[in-house]
């Protein structure tokens, strides 16, 4: 079940500022597998698209006042939740061609260099990283470039295991 943080940008908005950037701080903050509850004082499409990009979905509520509690919820599921099973396309995936160890990098950095070691592969290799946090960014930037992906965190919750497939 996800659990949510709230974020209530209604202040920020009657007093006539821009909640962009506390959206965006809050998210970075989010553990792994973790939603955000977000409470505004009007119903926030242009937030909707944002969000799907970085990989959560949205539920919204209408609230009294014309205000609105949108739940963005994780929409990528982690390697333990996903319906892998025997005789599945995953099971034929070869092993990786790279591997890459991104768990001591800043953002964006694991981001550029795993799109870079990607864009060598040969069509159907993959590769392999390991990451500090899911990488919710790289996903949208991924599948624009017709690549595969599964992931999921360890049992331990420190990391991050990815691996991405070159389209065939």
């Amino acid at each position: 079940m996800t659990q949510y943080i709230d974020v209530d940008v209604r202040p920020i908005l009657r007093a006539g500022g821009e909640p962009f950037s506390a959206i965006m701080s809050a998210l970075e903050g989010l553990a792994p597998g973790q939603g955000m509850r977000l409470y505004a004082t009007f119903k926030p499409i242009p937030l909707f698209d944002v969000m799907e990009s970085k990989g959560f979905g949205h539920t919204e509520q209408a609230l009294e006042g014309g205000e609105w509690e949108v739940l963005f919820t994780p929409a990528y599921a982690p390697k333990e939740e996903a319906a892998v099973t025997a005789g599945s396309e995953f099971d034929e995936w070869p092993e990786p061609a790279a591997s890459i160890d991104a768990r001591e990098l800043d953002p964006p950095e694991p981001m550029v260099r795993i799109l870079a070691a990607a864009e060598k592969l040969k069509p159907g290799q993959t590769l392999s990283a390991l990451l500090r946090r899911e990488p919710v960014f790289l996903f949208p930037q991924l599948e624009k470039r017709g690549f595969r992906w599964l992931g999921g965190f360890t049992q331990d919750e420190t990391t991050y295991e990815l691996t991405v497939r070159a389209p065939s």
